[in-house]
């Protein structure tokens, strides 16, 4: 069984993927965390309601004999994405995940059940808190702005765990830890304009987050108090990501890239309704993975070019 393990996380690397297991036997503290942080008021209560009640800490019928959780990083570049305003070319960022998310999600879960399949194990998919997950495994670290990393991909990592009924004989179950360079570091909590990122925990005061807010569905403005200027991503945010050090390899790497002409802009700020849209443009949101997104792209794209 040992050999298998190591040949599992061998085969897993070759596709430059990192990976943990640990034994099913956490679900119950796992759950635990997540509500303490509810009841302990560490958390804003619209924030919990809203993003983590999505969890489930059931394991599926079809998996009775899981035995252990395999958690993954995947490598993830940025998205650019170039829209002309007012005759001048605007280049837009989509941070790392956003784009082919739930794409690379099912890639990972189908290579390690291939995998596991040569054995006769099985395996599927989960909806459980993946960062915690891959903090208490070990296989990443959090920086002091509650995002996690890796050593030698920093920040630019997407995270997948699946249920297995692969036997858990070394289980990698610790502490969740702050990266040792945070100590000493406070660029990213000086970095971020909208004061989320404090000095005594490594969990994000979520209710002043950027990202928070411009994920949120297009007819949800904007609170009065946070500026146009503060605007930086499509969705989400890089403010802390941008000056983390352990980003610095990773910063300018930039995956897919796509380009909206001056009329595609202006189409998508006038609010365009989705299903009205020339195919074109449709193609080209679906390939970012915003055609879900679209509310939201109309307005957080109509804050962008009003502070210009």
């Amino acid at each position: 069984m040992k050999e298998f393990f190591d040949s599992l996380l061998e085969e897993l690397s070759k596709k430059s993927l990192q990976a943990r297991i640990i034994s099913v036997s956490h679900l119950d503290q796992l759950k635990k965390e997540i509500e303490y942080l509810c009841n302990n008021a560490l958390l804003n209560n619209q924030f919990y309601n809203e993003r983590l009640t999505r969890f489930s800490f059931q394991i599926p019928k079809k998996m009775k004999k899981t035995q252990s959780l395999i958690v993954a990083a995947v490598p993830r570049p940025q998205t650019r994405a170039i829209f002309t305003f007012k005759g001048e070319r605007h280049s837009l960022i989509l941070p790392p995940t956003y784009t082919a998310y739930d794409e690379t999600t099912k890639q990972v879960e189908n290579l390690v059940s291939k995998i596991l399949g040569k054995e006769g194990y099985k395996s599927t998919g989960t909806a459980l808190p993946l960062k915690l997950l891959a903090a208490r495994s070990g296989l990443v670290q959090y920086g002091r702005n509650n995002i996690t990393y890796i050593s030698g991909l920093g920040s630019f990592l997407q995270l997948v765990a699946v249920y297995s009924d692969l036997p858990c004989e070394e289980d990698s179950w610790q502490e969740a830890k702050m990266m040792k360079r945070c100590e000493g570091c406070d660029l990213c909590r000086r970095a971020c304009p909208t004061g989320a990122i404090v000095h005594d925990r490594f969990l994000l005061r979520a209710e002043l987050c950027i990202t928070y807010y411009n994920e949120k569905k297009g007819e949800v403005p904007f609170p009065n108090w946070m500026k146009a200027s503060w605007h930086n991503c499509i969705l989400g945010c890089m403010y802390c990501q941008r000056v983390c050090p352990e980003n610095k390899r990773f910063i300018n790497w930039i995956g897919d890239e796509e380009e909206f002409s001056e009329e595609e802009t202006s189409m998508i700020l006038e609010g365009i309704p989705k299903d009205k849209l020339p195919t074109i443009i449709l193609q080209k949101l679906q390939r970012l993975s915003l055609v879900d997104y679209y509310d939201r792209l109309h307005r957080n794209l109509s804050l962008f070019f009003q502070k210009s």
